[in-house]
């Protein structure tokens, strides 16, 4: 494979007129409408003569606390946008906030990207900065954008500070779930755990752990949709508003350019963000999204890709949930240019992958210096030394599954044991509390029906919390298996994503208790050791079981049309690459 091939450059020239002229360019009854109407807001009518219009889409929302700033964050890339030439016109799309979105953020990621793509073919844009943050918000404008193809260029809020307690830094998510299973194993009293909530969150800004949202922000920097430094600078950091102002500024060339999306997100970049994920000890959740996105540009992007290519990388930031530290100490060692120099240095990245600054991204890492070697591990002191997302298949998974070995416990990496099931969320949490359930430290927990379809919506639950029982006896961590998620927050033994999901009558929902599974990571195995004919013999059944209900709205689209998660549960209508013309848009 060869990842150093001639440096790729960004084409110095417009190939092609301004968008935004099909609206403000002509003399007749459609340009006098367009511009009239956009005067009362009193732009000038130089503001029409041939300057780029720059969309500002933000996901700013009182109801997503990560995205909260934004507001402050969208005026910093104005002044960028109007020092450049350009003329800034700021929209808000669906915010689709993980902590206080119920049933799930993910119900709706699709709905966001679909608000996204709409807003910027439709409207008089030249080029657009994607304004994320909370875990959803990342992927849903990048998808929205990259169907679109246009210049573009992200804007991330940045992590909160670290959190504070009892004199300790502590991790936004990963605190909640160490302190819950303390509480329930009665560690803790619960005034203890409920002091705790203000120590954890204590200024605006994504979480602060290697969560979904610092996963994204990765991915986004790895992909080259920033420019560098995006991913770490805390959200209060001055430094975040620098950036987001030279991001103004530079989406402006980016038009002048004609560098759009499609030139940044290749094959090659992806396969660098897998291998950043590894590095980073990024979030599951990572395998979904990068797979829309893949998807949305129409580019080849499978479960095997993660074994190929990330499989083997190890993992060199040592944060929590799978480490010790916290974003904040990631940004001051010296943040993602550090961890995609030393991948660069052993030959694991394409180095002339193009990013949003016109540089390959060699040229904008090859000289990063890493300032604290325990929070940036080098490669041959690891924190895992296979710290890539491993892939899972066998007759329980038969289209994949996902674990991630960084969060997991070494000694159930290969194990056996009896099937403790729930049939539902609500299931779960009606049972495991329950001191006479039938489980011990072998058993393995198993969560159905939380799927795509099932929930519907994928929630982060398929880190189910222990019984209280094994946790008082001191047990921390037990093979968990679902069709579910989990927060990049969240840690231990879990299988994820398991295809097809049990709503679909995967084998998943054939499994009942007792049944014994065996799973064996360095096989990349998940078996239910339950002969085939006794597995079909139950599906039959549970088909002729299952009843047809009709909800409605948003909800009966999201079912009837979203795909599996080894696809990335995009809408099966929403693949692919639309462009940016507009049909029948003549008046």
């Amino acid at each position: 494979m060869n990842q150093d091939n001639k440096t790729k450059k960004a084409p110095t020239s417009a190939q092609k007129p301004l968008r935004s002229a099909q609206w403000f360019g002509t003399q007749d009854k459609n340009g006098f409408m367009y511009r009239s109407w956009m005067k009362n807001q009193g732009i000038p009518e130089h503001h029409f003569q041939g300057k780029p219009i720059i969309g500002i889409c933000n996901t700013w929302s009182e109801l997503t606390p990560c995205n909260s700033h934004f507001r402050e964050l969208a005026e910093s890339v104005r002044r960028g946008i109007l020092e450049a030439g350009g003329v800034p016109v700021e929209f808000p799309v669906f915010s689709n906030g993980e902590s206080n979105l119920r049933p799930s953020a993910m119900l709706t990621r699709n709905l966001a990207a679909m608000d996204v793509e709409e807003s910027i073919r439709g409207n008089p844009i030249d080029g657009v900065v994607l304004l994320v943050g909370c875990d959803k918000t990342t992927p849903a404008l990048v998808m929205g954008a990259a169907s679109c193809d246009l210049p573009t260029i992200v804007v991330t809020g940045g992590p909160m500070l670290n959190g504070k307690h009892k004199g300790k830094d502590v991790g936004s998510g990963t605190l909640v779930w160490r302190m819950s299973e303390d509480y329930k194993a009665g560690k803790i009293s619960l005034q203890e755990f409920m002091d705790a909530e203000a120590d954890m969150s204590r200024s605006t800004g994504t979480c602060n752990t290697m969560g979904t949202a610092s996963t994204m922000a990765c991915m986004v920097e790895s992909l080259g949709l920033s420019l560098p430094q995006n991913a770490a600078i805390p959200a209060v950091d001055a430094r975040r508003k620098t950036l987001a102002y030279i991001s103004g500024m530079r989406i402006v060339e980016m038009v002048q350019q004609d560098l759009r999306i499609s030139q940044l997100l290749t094959r090659e970049s992806l396969i660098n963000a897998i291998r950043t994920n590894a590095a980073i000890g990024g979030s599951t959740n990572a395998v979904i999204h990068l797979k829309a996105i893949a998807a949305r540009m129409e580019l080849p992007l499978t479960l095997e890709d993660w074994q190929t290519y990330g499989q083997q990388i190890p993992t060199l930031v040592n944060l929590q949930p799978s480490g010790q530290f916290l974003m904040e100490d990631f940004y001051y060692a010296g943040g993602l240019p550090a961890v995609l120099k030393r991948l660069g240095d052993a030959g694991l990245l394409y180095k002339d992958c193009l990013t949003a600054n016109g540089k390959t991204l060699w040229e904008n890492n090859q000289q990063a210096p890493c300032y604290n070697d325990d929070v940036i591990r080098t490669i041959d002191n690891p924190l895992c030394s296979n710290g890539g997302i491993c892939i899972l298949r066998g007759n329980l998974a038969p289209r994949g599954a996902v674990l991630k070995p960084s969060a997991a416990s070494p000694h159930l990496m290969k194990h056996r044991g009896r099937a403790i099931v729930f049939d539902s969320f609500d299931h779960y949490k009606e049972r495991i509390m329950d001191d006479a359930l039938d489980v011990d430290a072998n058993s393995v927990m198993v969560l159905k029906n939380c799927g795509p379809k099932g929930y519907p919506g994928m929630p982060e639950v398929g880190n189910m919390g222990l019984p209280p029982k094994l946790l008082r006896a001191g047990i921390t961590d037990m093979v968990r298996i679902s069709d579910a998620r989990m927060s990049g927050t969240a840690f231990g033994t879990v299988v994820l994503h398991v295809a097809p999901e049990a709503q679909e009558f995967g084998p998943l929902a054939a499994v009942e208790d007792g049944d014994w599974i065996a799973l064996d990571t360095d096989a990349g195995s998940l078996e239910l050791e339950v002969s085939a004919a006794e597995i079909s013999a139950r599906l039959d059944t549970l088909r002729q079981q299952k009843t047809h209900k009709k909800t409605g709205g948003y909800l009966q689209l999201y079912i009837e049309h979203v795909m599996q998660a080894d696809e990335g549960c995009d809408f099966d209508f929403l693949v692919g690459c639309r462009g940016a013309d507009v049909p029948g848009h003549s008046h």
